[in-house]
């Protein structure tokens, strides 16, 4: 009877309905993840980055950390490390993959965006192709995503000051993008924290970002506009600034990382909220949470299957003996 329920909840929805436990509805595809961050795939195999400065290759059963080599050590200011990593849409060829890390410089915190080549089972730093965005100790913000027109798109947070993410002048609080050039230009302000984006079908551009206290959002993203933090937050309105389409109000708090779309949905990973939500965009809700997992900081879809990490070693969570792990959804 349990299963029949189980399986009800998950094809027909619910309304924020929680729905437990593991075992009935993910399995483990791979154990002992150091904090991983963001999971990418290529040919079947998965390459995760690890806080650590090391990125997970999982094939089949076999789970490889392999080391990444980089021009500065990995700042150890809490919420830091290797965070964002994609692969180059040429991966296979070159064997090339965009990261984002934190290090230190003359006692000050720093993120930068770089180019990183596996050879030898090892991933070298190979070009910086942005460097010394400030930050503080929190709020680097990190995820890379490549997007339909083939650009680059890094989310920066605002470095734990709120008076940067309204300064043109300044790249924290902001999504930028990588140009044609090789520059990087603003793309969207008056962001607090973005640590999610994702592509609907349809070429719209969502971002899911952390609020100072609860509110967290998911907002639909064009060039130019401005999400208005710190100035409006949650469901609040202004001329000039961009209200979130969802939001998890002024009593729960999400935490949310990454985002995907999967088969219609939008599916949320969720640090703090602890669950990975499932959200319909058209509408505005939040159908699923899928609990019973711990801090969730990353979400994949290959098109058949859902696949989500677990973040419990990172400091904030209660880890097993196995975490962290990358599951599948059943």
């Amino acid at each position: 009877m349990k299963r029949l329920i189980l399986l009800s909840l998950i094809l027909f929805g619910c309304s924020q309905e929680a729905i437990e436990p593991e075992k009935e509805i993910a399995e483990k595809v791979a154990t002992n993840l150091d904090i991983p961050w963001s999971i990418n795939q290529q040919d079947g195999i998965f390459y995760i980055s690890e806080r650590v400065g090391t990125i997970a290759v999982i094939d089949g059963a076999t789970v490889t950390h392999e080391e990444v080599l980089l021009s500065d050590k990995l700042s150890s200011a809490s919420e830091a490390g290797l965070l964002g990593f994609v692969l180059k849409p040429d991966f296979q060829e070159t064997k090339e993959a965009f990261a984002y890390y934190t290090y230190d410089l003359n006692g000050e915190s720093f993120n930068r965006v770089v180019t990183l080549k596996r050879e030898n089972k090892k991933w070298n730093e190979i070009e910086i192709h942005i460097d010394k965005i400030k930050t503080g100790n929190i709020h680097h913000g990190g995820r890379l995503e490549i997007g339909p027109d083939g650009k680059l798109y890094v989310t920066i947070g605002d470095a734990g000051d709120p008076n940067n993410s309204q300064d043109d002048t300044s790249m924290n609080g902001k999504i930028v993008r990588m140009e044609d050039n090789g520059s990087f230009k603003i793309f969207s302000t008056g962001h607090r924290n973005p640590q999610g984006l994702a592509w609907h079908e349809n070429g719209t551009l969502f971002e899911a970002e952390h609020g100072q206290s609860a509110n967290d959002e998911i907002n639909i993203i064009e060039q130019g506009k401005n999400y208005g933090y710190p100035i409006i937050e949650g469901n609040e309105t202004k001329d000039g600034f961009v209200t979130p389409i969802i939001t998890s109000g002024s009593s729960e708090t999400w935490a949310p990382s990454g985002i995907t779309f999967h088969k219609g949905k939008l599916y949320v990973a969720s640090l703090r909220g602890e669950a990975v939500k499932v959200m319909n965009v058209e509408t505005g809700n939040v159908e699923q949470s899928i609990t019973g997992f711990g801090r969730v900081r990353d979400v994949f879809s290959d098109g058949e299957a859902l696949y989500f990490v677990t973040n419990n070693t990172d400091g904030r969570g209660n880890p097993s003996e196995d975490d962290d792990i990358l599951y599948k959804l059943k």
